[in-house]
């Protein structure tokens, strides 16, 4: 199965648009958790394991767990993963952009060390540093196109010289990775959940991808107009192009106490059932 239809098979068995951002920080771990590599393993495997059944993805983000020394558990949790919530695909935050041979080892490493099913990328090298994932045909690339972060208006916003008039360079951005780049269906693109105006302009212009939405939750973007932004429907009623809208640390930091995952699976709930309540409104 590749990931588009893994997405697809997830949303519909889960009921879910949510994704849980797996991103480990020592210093905010409950009491009771060790705050070393394995601490990180054992933490994020019990938030997978109490949210398995209501999300679309998981993200693991891997600077947090590179900046601990904790690539080992990372490979050990993904592997973990396929056993726990195998109907869940991963998707690793990387955002990596490079080309030629490098990329080509950073392909590998995402999904062959890592065993990841989608990985997001930095498009601003062009297509050839997009390439060598798309090698591996079953899998997914979401490339950033306009970032959660105030900052990415400084260039996501800027205008381009161009035959089809001045589209902004998210707009760019999207119409590639609809078009010519999305060689075998692979794509889907990144798009902050605190700019929905911005989300409704690039599902105009990339109607069927899937969009990976951060910033809901501790960043602020609004769970309802995000989905009102981004989700449409297909004639059946299922999603005509999937949103995968992420929250990490309102979800993973809900609890202090022994009860953390309890409490993280509670937050999930509720932001799920949010998310899906705007789907209908």
């Amino acid at each position: 199965m590749n990931f588009i239809d893994q997405l697809g098979e997830a949303e519909t068995l889960n009921r879910s648009m949510l994704c849980v951002g797996l991103d480990p920080e020592p210093n905010r771990f409950p009491t009771g958790v060790t705050r070393d590599a394995e601490g990180i393993h054992d933490f994020c495997l019990a938030i997978v394991e109490a949210t398995a059944d209501l999300v679309i993805a998981f993200k693991p983000q891997i600077a947090y767990f590179a900046a601990h020394r904790a690539e080992p558990q990372l490979e050990r949790l993904l592997r973990r993963m396929r056993e726990v919530a195998p109907q869940v695909p991963i998707i690793l935050d990387a955002k990596r952009g490079d080309i030629g041979s490098t990329a080509e080892q950073y392909a590998r490493e995402a999904f062959e060390r890592y065993g990841a099913d989608a990985v997001t990328l930095s498009p601003f090298m062009g297509f050839d540093s997009i390439a060598p994932y798309l090698q591996y045909k079953n899998k997914g690339a979401f490339l950033l196109c306009r970032t959660s972060n105030a900052g990415g208006a400084d260039l996501q916003n800027q205008r381009l010289a161009s035959v089809d008039g001045q589209p902004l360079l998210y707009e760019h951005v999207a119409r590639l990775a609809q078009g010519p780049w999305n060689l075998n269906g692979q794509l889907g693109l990144v798009v902050g959940a605190t700019y929905p105006r911005e989300i409704e302009r690039v599902r105009e212009l990339a109607p069927t991808l899937p969009l990976l939405i951060p910033g809901v939750g501790a960043q602020g973007g609004d769970a309802a107009a995000t989905v009102q932004a981004g989700w449409r429907a297909d004639a059946s009623g299922r999603s005509s192009g999937p949103i995968i809208v992420n929250s990490s640390r309102a979800i993973l930091y809900a609890g202090q106490g022994a009860d953390f995952a309890d409490a993280a699976r509670a937050a999930a709930l509720a932001t799920r059932d949010a998310l899906n309540a705007a789907r209908l409104a």
